[in-house]
């Protein structure tokens, strides 16, 4: 790799002598590699904390959800820069309920782009397919231009950007490598499963092994932890190939960071039964709305879900987070304080607030933003919910509870201090700095600590 730096959304990334690989864990709170080192799954990384790696506690961006905290990392800023505000948004100039999935959403070029653009090969792999337009943005398609203008340009050289979803589909043209499945020389795996993760890993690999990278992002999917408990041996089964991976590509000489897009709590009682609370229906009771009023745009009430993506067949489209926008000439303040006083709520801000407290881009939000407490979930009205595919107890994502994840990598770079945040448990370092740690935070140690020649 080539010496120098290239900037981008305010921050200045450092071209690593070695190859960096950034694997993000979906829905990884810490317990869940805790419980693997403790059983002798994670042997890898167990030996690499001994030694010459380093774990701080971190925090996601907010709302602790897939969309806006892959993006987050890939852009190195929160969303109320970038403008992904959760994986399902109220389009307000549509007049229309939308996924978050398209790259017109996005308002900053990402580290990809930009590192695409300063001479880097660049290889994102993501489990799901759904973030493949998000992160591949100026990296083997159209994305925001790295003038700051917001207009979108084709990038001037191409990287690789594929799902292991769709990788059956990836083609030279459109993800800049085609006939995957031969090259990692695993079956195409099913969207349920842990294989879906694995395939995001071993295609990583074979890449670095057979034409390399300088800079690769792994996404993975959280359908285990969705499922399955820290400790369980479904769980330390996929983070024991999390550590057999993750340790091939350091043996190839990569900085790997281990870090997650959000955490995971069970959202039940003591005897497994899912606890939720209704959004859509306490606001009607809140402002006098009768129950058995038909459920329509026209009344002006609007509760989104932003954890609601493709993929509701293991959490039904229930997380902790929830926007709310009112009817015209409903009291916004009483219905805050009313919202404030059921039992499983932890927070509710106004727009204005939630936007300052949890860095959101005020006009992707409702009027009203509310977050359950880490084992209560969020839904809109029990009709709009399917459940019969939950075949496990509830485990979900959203909020504060699931704020706490990983930051694991097999180098010792500077510590930073810790975060001046009003919320969650102290933390060093946010996911969306890995990038800036991998890259200028190492060359920065490095060179402080590198002999004087004379």
């Amino acid at each position: 790799m080539t010496s120098g730096t290239f900037s981008v959304n305010g921050r200045t990334y450092a071209k690593s002598r070695r190859p960096v690989v950034v694997i993000c864990i979906d829905g990884s709170e810490p317990d869940y590699h805790m419980e693997a080192m403790a059983a002798g799954r994670m042997p890898w990384l167990s030996k690499v904390l001994e030694g010459e790696g380093t774990s701080w506690p971190a925090h996601c961006a907010m709302p602790a959800l897939t969309n806006p905290n892959n993006v987050s990392i890939a852009t190195g800023c929160p969303p109320s820069v970038h403008g992904i505000s959760g994986n399902y948004i109220f389009d307000t100039e549509l007049g229309e309920e939308v996924l978050m999935n398209d790259k017109r959403f996005l308002r900053v070029p990402t580290v990809f782009g930009a590192a695409n653009e300063a001479g880097l090969d660049v290889v994102v792999v993501t489990a799901k397919d759904k973030l493949r337009r998000l992160l591949g943005a100026g990296l083997v398609e159209d994305g925001p231009s790295l003038d700051g203008s917001g207009e979108f340009v084709a990038p001037s050289r191409r990287g690789i950007c594929f799902s292991a979803e769709k990788a059956d589909r990836a083609t030279v043209e459109d993800n800049g490598i085609g006939d995957v499945l031969e090259l990692v020389g695993r079956p195409l795996p099913s969207v349920y499963s842990a294989d879906l993760s694995e395939f995001a890993l071993a295609a990583g690999l074979r890449i670095m092994e057979t034409r390399g990278a300088d800079l690769m992002y792994l996404s993975l999917t959280d359908y285990i932890q969705h499922k399955h408990a820290p400790g369980t041996e479904a769980a330390n089964g996929l983070y024991e190939k999390i550590d057999h991976y993750a340790g091939r590509l350091a043996g190839l000489g990569a900085t790997v960071v281990l870090t997650a897009d959000h955490g995971m709590s069970a959202k039940t009682d003591d005897a497994g039964a899912a606890r939720i609370i209704y959004v859509e229906e306490e606001v009607r009771r809140i402002l006098a709305i009768a129950e058995d009023a038909e459920v329509t745009e026209s009344d002006g009430l609007r509760v989104i879900l932003p954890i609601t993506d493709p993929y509701t067949v293991h959490h039904g489209a229930l997380g902790s987070f929830a926007s709310v926008y009112l009817p015209p000439g409903a009291v916004r303040a009483s219905t805050v304080e009313a919202l404030r006083a059921i039992e499983g709520v932890q927070e509710v801000h106004g727009r204005e607030e939630a936007a300052e407290r949890y860095a959101l881009p005020p006009d992707r939000i409702g009027d009203i933003v509310v977050l359950a407490e880490a084992g209560t979930a969020l839904g809109r009205f029990a009709a709009w919910h399917d459940l019969s595919g939950l075949d496990a107890p509830l485990r979900s994502h959203g909020a504060l509870g699931e704020l706490q994840i990983p930051f694991l990598i097999n180098r010792r770079p500077a510590r930073p201090d810790v975060l001046d945040k009003p919320f969650g448990d102290p933390a060093r370092i946010h996911n969306y700095d890995a990038l800036w740690v991998a890259t200028t935070l190492l060359a920065e140690q490095e060179s402080a600590t590198a002999p004087t020649r004379r």
